[in-house]
């Protein structure tokens, strides 16, 4: 876990710092046209300027990654953030790693607009770096399988491709059984989606192929 960030890793960091700062001024202003609301007609808010309509906007798909719920929320995304995405920035290449940062966050997005228009129902924003996380978590898993990891209430090392297999399967049964209410694992699971495509787009193994394979 290196302390000498490479650049697209040290500026995400820095712009979910400032974006959250920026939420503490500006409160329900960033929430209402910045966080993901629910794809379908736009609902009337009450708000400190009064009545406002509140929806759906396509920028908010990739917006709503900046943002989080408390310090507590951002404080665990960027922690992630800081142990894996440097790591995988050298890996992949600022250009490489911003794309696919960008690519799972979208997807983490698009799975949450899915769920809650056709499953869960219900009208209410989601915030945070969570999916660009966890197709980050993703990508040490497929790049660093053997690596050791280990959770922190339970101090048994596991090889990394375990440990991210394992974590999805949890998020998958905490989604599929409604636990945890307010979180959006489906959208986590999203971003390790869209991370997986890509990784395997750019291996080569799927009916699309890359200018260039970058990895075997």
């Amino acid at each position: 876990m290196p302390f000498d960030l490479p650049t697209v890793t040290r500026n995400l960091l820095i712009a979910n710092v400032l974006v959250f700062l920026l939420q503490q001024v500006m409160g329900e202003t960033l929430l209402m046209h910045f966080a993901l609301w629910p794809w379908g007609p736009d609902q009337i808010a009450q708000s400190s300027e009064g009545l406002v309509s509140v929806g759906f906007r396509p920028w908010q798909l990739v917006t709503y990654a900046f943002m989080h719920g408390g310090t507590l929320h951002l404080f665990s995304n960027m922690l992630a953030l800081f142990m894996f995405g440097g790591q995988i920035e050298r890996v992949f290449g600022p250009r490489n790693f911003t794309v696919y940062y960008f690519v799972c966050l979208v997807m983490a997005a698009l799975a949450q607009l899915v769920v809650v228009k056709w499953f869960t129902g219900g009208f209410y924003p989601t915030l945070g770096a969570s999916g660009a996380i966890f197709g980050i978590l993703l990508a040490f898993g497929m790049l660093f399988p053997h690596e050791k990891m280990m959770l922190i209430f339970l101090p048994i090392p596991i090889s990394a491709w375990l440990f991210v297999t394992l974590y999805a399967l949890f998020e998958l049964v905490l989604g599929v059984t409604g636990t945890q209410a307010g979180i959006a694992h489906f959208a986590h699971l999203g971003g390790m989606l869209g991370g997986f495509i890509l990784i395997q787009y750019w291996r080569g193994k799927l009916p699309i192929k890359p200018q260039r394979r970058l990895w075997r």
